[in-house]
């Protein structure tokens, strides 16, 4: 299981009409693989919420979300497992099949939701246009196999 966060100043996701938003905190881009599992989904899902990557008085990146009482945008990205070592386009059959990525995605958000966090979903399996305005920039790269991070 593979997560992009990036730090923003706010961020919304858009499908059919519908706007999702946030203001100051994570935009999530999740991706679930074949090999994930509930244990991946749990250890990303603490990791982000713990991870300090907000300034305090002094400028030090030394805060965490829960902190500065930040907001998440989760959306399910199945490209974030791509495979592109062979050829010019992109293989996603490591990519976990849709019941599968669903339960997990929906796994990792309320554990995000349990760690005391405010979470907005984006609109999983659906065509959306995602804005952000990433602060920092701030781009950071999680992964987790057999339930540990690496």
């Amino acid at each position: 299981m593979r997560v992009v966060l990036q730090k923003v100043s706010e961020a919304s996701v858009e499908s059919d009409g519908i706007i999702r938003s946030i203001g100051r905190g994570y935009c999530l881009l999740v991706g679930v693989s074949v090999d994930s599992s509930k244990k991946d989904a749990t250890k990303l899902a603490e990791k982000i919420a713990a991870s300090r990557n907000f300034e305090d008085e002094d400028g030090k990146i030394n805060l965490s979300i829960k902190q500065v009482c930040g907001e998440i945008l989760s959306i399910s990205q199945f490209t974030l497992i791509a495979d592109t070592r062979k050829g010019n386009r992109p293989s996603f059959s490591k990519s976990a099949k849709r019941e599968q990525a669903m339960e997990l995605y929906d796994h990792f958000n309320q554990v995000l939701k349990e760690q005391g966090l405010d979470v907005t979903t984006g609109f999983f399996g659906e065509m959306m246009n995602v804005s952000l305005t990433n602060e920092g920039p701030i781009t950071i790269i999680y992964e987790s196999q057999n339930g540990s991070i690496v």
